[in-house]
């Protein structure tokens, strides 16, 4: 039977989560996909629990697994401990362990929540683009890395950014294959005039190019990337990247939806496996008082059904239904406008699962 682990995590993650699995268990019911599930501990709470962000047991069970859902990780209060220990590096070691090299990353901006973005709805209205970053290299993982004192006693930070030729290779075949699936237009951001990492990164993607004559291949310079996702942003279909500009870039993509509550994510393996979750942090500020936005959540589940265990018909149910919600004029605090009705957490998550009736 198709087996899910749950990483629920930290602050507003158990209770996005709860709303999330009260989704996937109607589906699951409606379609009698046979799904099964089970809570494991990754980030802060795994810290509480077991001293460290990424226990053996949530590593061994997620390899195990078929697919992992995620709430969020990390929060203030530790912050300060040793930095290898705090709750994003288990977040990092599992996409690493996994081999979850392709994030996926919509921005798709639903017609009821046009007056949501901060951008006028002329220019954000129809918004529909995906950004395909590579997760499990660049400057987030290599090495060498540190804080070391020079000669002189000052403190200096390094990082290193690098790729391998394969690394690039893969993730550009990714882009390239979704590509084929949307409008067949890819964009490669790099920073190819400063950056020999990034030269090397557009050498390859023009090649991989090659195998792909059907859908149509550009470049941009990371900056200029920035200011045209603000300016005119249904200019893009699919976006690919490496792990750092990705990161950026798709938080500023999310934005242009009206709240980064609302927009799922996907990181895939080689094979299709995936871990599946909101683009938003642990925002822990909000946590336990039943306003945070599960719409993320749940659709990061309908990405899971679609792209892991093939189930359109399903995950096409779960963003009917929330369409359906915003047609219905509930919204959560992050995107209220006027003329809508504001609910919480729990609220929301019980109106998806009855619009999915």
């Amino acid at each position: 039977m198709p087996h899910i682990v749950i990483l629920a995590g930290d602050g507003i993650g158990p209770e996005i989560m709860e709303q999330a699995l009260a989704v996937l268990a109607r589906v699951n019911q409606r379609f009698e996909l046979g799904l099964t599930w089970e809570h494991h501990l990754l980030g802060g709470c795994a810290i509480d629990a077991a001293g460290v962000p990424l226990p053996p047991a949530t590593l061994a069970a997620a390899k195990a697994a078929d697919a992992i859902l995620l709430g969020a990780v990390g929060g203030p209060r530790w912050e300060s401990i040793e930095r290898s220990l705090r709750p994003e590096r288990g977040l990092l070691a599992i996409r690493a362990e996994l081999g979850l090299f392709a994030n996926l990353r919509p921005a798709l901006l639903y017609p009821q929540l046009a007056a949501a973005s901060t951008l006028k709805p002329e220019v954000v209205s129809g918004l529909d683009l995906l950004i395909v970053r590579e997760l499990t290299g660049g400057i987030y993982f290599g090495q060498p890395r540190g804080v070391r004192i020079l000669d002189n006693g000052e403190r200096e930070g390094y990082n290193t950014d690098v790729y391998r030729e394969t690394e690039i290779q893969r993730i550009a075949r990714v882009a390239f294959d979704l590509a084929r699936l949307r409008n067949r237009r890819v964009l490669s951001v790099d920073k190819a005039n400063v950056l020999e990492v990034t030269e090397l990164w557009k050498e390859v993607v023009t090649e991989v190019a090659k195998d792909y004559p059907d859908v149509q291949l550009s470049h941009m310079y990371v900056d200029n990337a920035a200011m045209q996702l603000v300016r005119a942003p249904k200019q893009f279909d699919v976006i690919v990247t490496g792990n750092l500009f990705g990161d950026i870039l798709s938080d500023e993509a999310a934005m242009l939806t009206g709240s980064i509550g609302m927009l799922p994510s996907a990181s895939l393996d080689a094979q299709g496996k995936g871990m599946y979750e909101p683009c938003h942090g642990s925002a822990p500020d909000i946590a336990g008082k039943d306003v945070a936005n599960p719409l993320a959540t749940i659709l990061s589940a309908a990405m899971m059904l679609r792209y892991t265990f093939h189930q359109e018909a399903a995950a096409q149910a779960i963003e009917h239904a929330v369409g359906k919600v915003l047609d219905q004029g509930w919204r959560t605090a992050d995107i209220l406008s006027a003329g809508t009705q504001r609910v919480g957490t729990r609220e929301m998550g019980a109106a998806v699962v009855a619009a999915l009736e």
